[in-house]
């Protein structure tokens, strides 16, 4: 199956010299998260944002990277693993199509998105230039992670879909498997993205991405 979804193209007009790819949540698709190009594309003009659909089909007509049947571990890390090749498929052909590689490339997950860009982006041929997950949570252990990037986590203090210690327990996950990791809580925030999470995000991407490749 080739994934497709929402995409916006450089604010600049310019070729892109970077891409951003946004990983949605369970029960979403990937017009929900496609909006948030616009809070980056002020200080990222010449990156592509793109927002795949999942593959998997919900009960209720949204779209799931891996069925959520008993919300355990193992269940989680069986479903990203499955769900992985989809996603990388889809980074292969994108990043072909522009002509640029993984130094070039950021993954922003929601959620169950979250679990997908925490273990697709640390397992690339070639280390990404960053990860940033919201409201998510790290699927096992990152033992076979062997291309760190530089990832932020944000989560809410008042999530009750996926509770904030989750981002604890990824950020000592990661941490343990040598990749580098900030995390926020943000006060009386429930599942969801805040604008002062999106202001983290933006300076991570910037950070690690507006540097221009050389040719």
């Amino acid at each position: 199956m080739t994934l497709s979804g929402p995409r916006r193209p450089p604010r600049s007009g310019k070729p892109p010299n970077a891409i951003v790819i946004f990983v949605h949540g369970y029960g979403a698709d990937g017009s929900d998260l496609i909006s948030l190009a616009d809070h980056f594309a002020p200080v990222l003009p010449d990156a592509l944002f793109l927002s795949p659909d999942a593959p998997g089909m919900t009960p209720h007509g949204g779209r799931e990277w891996f069925p959520l049947t008993m919300r355990d571990p193992s269940e989680y890390k069986r479903g990203v693993e499955a769900a992985a090749p989809h996603l990388d498929r889809y980074i292969d052909a994108e990043l072909e199509r522009h002509s640029l590689d993984e130094s070039r490339l950021a993954l922003v997950g929601f959620s169950q998105g979250t679990m997908m860009s925490l273990h697709v982006g640390f397992r690339r041929p070639r280390p990404i230039a960053a990860v940033v997950g919201f409201s998510g949570l790290c699927a096992g252990a990152q033992a076979d992670a062997v291309r760190p990037a530089p990832t932020l986590l944000v989560h809410g203090t008042h999530d009750e879909v996926l509770p904030a210690a989750f981002t604890l327990q990824a950020s000592q996950v990661l941490g343990e498997a040598g990749i580098p990791v900030e995390w926020h809580f943000r006060p009386g925030l429930g599942h969801g993205i805040d604008g002062e999470g999106l202001g983290m995000a933006a300076v991570h991407l910037q950070t690690h991405l507006s540097k221009v490749p050389q040719v």
